[in-house]
């Protein structure tokens, strides 16, 4: 038990796939605050089964990024991020079957002005998030208002079905892992230049993307917006959602960040560090929410070790780098 991963656990959900459908008719049966009660004692149960290996590198991560909040602040974001999670699944897996008839009371939004403006510029509209609350629901949301697109990854095969069912629901996602580099810019650019958004959670993280500063640590993450941003004229705007009480969301867009009249092209990193700030903000605000507390740690880069590091990645991001480029420039 100690030594399962997040994606373990999660695996055990999504292998049980075809039984959900059923679940979900039996659960309709009872009262949400009977369902918020079972998912709230089945995220202590997690929390108290897994407090010497999960438990303990997200208290370890926690307590890192955290450090200036006190041990008692942090043990409850811990628990709240257990509870969260199960809520979040169970919204997934049992409450999508019903999402269209109670997105009415579902979600609280602030904002959205913000976004409509900036699609009448006619350059297409960023929407930037950190992967805070139940970002499935927040995508389904988009793709009802708007013609959106996303960026997902097939690199966990345990999420994989999650992808899936959304599709299902009409919200498709450009595969960051399957999709050739110059394919998903060239997508994306025309999904823009007609006047679509573009839902980004920026806080993705691979070892091969461009250094950047998140939390006052090196990190690294992706440019891709900021070069849309600054390269197209597109402006962004800020996003995040939150579960606010029991089931309910609030969905929270600011106002528009247009880069393009700040930075060149020769910017994007620095560009890139802007919106860092902001989601760090916000996990900063709404910690028990943010999905990576489990691996946090995976991301940091080692200082005393980075040269080494660059060198190790340094011919796939010059092929990356030169490639994607050359599509901007096209």
């Amino acid at each position: 038990m100690e030594g399962r991963t997040l994606y373990d656990w999660i695996g055990v959900i999504t292998k049980q796939q075809h039984r959900w459908e059923k679940v979900a008719r039996i659960c309709s049966w009872f009262p949400k605050s009977m369902m918020l009660l079972l998912c709230k004692c089945l995220g202590t149960v997690w929390f108290l089964a897994s407090r010497r290996g999960l438990g303990a590198r997200i208290q370890k991560n926690l307590t890192e990024l955290l450090s200036e909040r006190s041990e008692k602040k942090l043990r409850g974001y811990r628990l709240s991020y257990f509870h969260n999670l199960v809520i979040t699944l169970y919204e997934l897996w049992i409450e999508t079957y019903r999402l269209k008839e109670t997105a009415a009371w579902r979600f609280q939004v602030e904002g959205e002005e913000h976004l409509e403006e900036a699609l009448l510029l006619g350059h297409g509209a960023i929407v930037y998030a950190p992967h805070v609350g139940n970002f499935f629901y927040y995508y389904w949301y988009l793709c009802q208002r708007y013609s959106c697109l996303t960026i997902v990854t097939s690199g966990s095969e345990e999420l994989q079905p999650m992808y899936y069912r959304f599709r299902d629901l009409g919200c498709y996602g450009l595969d960051y892992d399957a999709t050739p580099p110059l394919e998903l810019v060239r997508k994306l650019r025309n999904h823009l230049a007609a006047n679509g958004v573009v839902f980004i959670l920026g806080d993705f993280y691979r070892p091969t993307f461009p250094l950047s500063r998140f939390f006052g640590k090196t990190t690294r993450t992706p440019e891709g917006a900021a070069s849309l941003g600054i390269d197209y004229q597109v402006p962004i705007i800020p996003f995040h959602g939150y579960r606010k009480k029991g089931f309910t969301h609030m969905l929270s867009f600011e106002q528009p960040l247009h880069l393009y009249a700040s930075f060149q092209r020769t910017q994007r990193a620095e560009a890139t560090k802007v919106l860092n700030r902001y989601m760090e903000s916000v996990i900063r605000e709404y910690p028990e929410h943010w999905f990576y507390w489990f691996n946090a740690e995976e991301r940091w880069e080692d200082e005393s070790n980075k040269a080494s590091k660059e060198d190790h990645h340094s011919k796939v991001k010059r092929t990356k780098k030169i490639e994607t480029q050359k599509e901007f420039s096209a």
